[in-house]
């Protein structure tokens, strides 16, 4: 039997891929950390990038392509669900809507060797930033030469006595230089692009995955396979409301192609 080679090559790209993640995203531990923002090299202009994930979709994120201004069929389903005035496939479609993480590029503070790393949070995070660089008293605080540290203190939720763990930060009031290390500055400037770090799927293996999701006992096909061509079908509410829910569903293969390719 001749080995699958097809599938040596998938694997080996997820491996590498799982790598790039670890080597390329920072994650704060418990405790306080300082950190400093850094210009993006691909993005002088603005070192924020909002990306969109659904997460938890078929045990894993997925990352949206509305990120890059793309159709995502996941969403797109979503939609439809949300318009047929059912409140069951209404809150059904809401959790099929991806969610914003934005990621900034930053060195760590006693780690500066270690180069770039990007940085993930949500929008409470975010907002805090963007509130430090509005504030004439801070301004930019990304600046090279005349930034601002900031002090990430991050705890568990065991710590917190919440069900959710909690990261403030503090910005540094000196403004010094990113580095004095040539070594680290050219670390600096050869970063590697945030659209890299993370799988960009096609259109139809994003559609192959929720065809998946919905009818996961008769989902035979790889993931990363392209979807069958849909046989468009008529759908009522009461089809709907099935797909929304997945394990009760005889037939969700079809409520899938007569709501998705109407």
């Amino acid at each position: 039997m001749a080995i699958n080679l097809d599938a040596i090559k998938q694997k080996l790209n997820s491996l590498q891929n799982v790598t790039s993640k670890q080597n390329n995203l920072w994650k704060p531990e418990p405790g306080t950390q300082v950190i400093r923002i850094v210009p993006y090299q691909y993005n002088r202009e603005n070192p924020f990038q909002e990306l969109y994930f659904h997460y938890n979709f078929g045990g894993k994120s997925v990352l949206s392509p509305m990120s890059f201004g793309r159709p995502d069929p996941i969403m797109e389903f979503g939609e439809k669900l949300k318009s047929t005035g059912s409140s069951d496939d209404w809150k059904m479609g809401k959790k099929l809507e991806p969610t914003m993480r934005c990621y900034v590029p930053v060195i760590v503070r006693g780690k500066e060797m270690e180069g770039v790393k990007f940085w993930g949070f949500g929008k409470t995070v975010y907002q805090e930033l963007l509130g430090f660089i509005a504030d004439p008293d801070y301004g930019d605080i990304t600046d090279p030469m005349a930034g601002r540290d900031v002090a990430v203190e991050f705890k568990a939720a065991d710590q917190t006595g919440k069900s959710y763990p909690e990261t403030s930060i503090r910005v540094k009031p000196n403004q010094t230089p990113v580095t004095d290390n040539k070594a680290v500055l050219e670390k600096i400037g050869n970063q590697p692009k945030i659209t890299d770090v993370f799988k960009e799927y096609t259109y139809d293996e994003m559609t192959q995955m929720l065809h998946n999701w919905l009818d996961p006992e008769n989902s035979e096909e790889s993931e990363s396979a392209p979807a069958k061509e849909a046989k468009p079908e008529s759908a009522n509410k009461s089809s709907i409301s099935e797909a929304s829910s997945v394990a009760k569903v005889d037939d969700v293969a079809s409520a899938f192609d007569s709501l998705f390719n109407e």
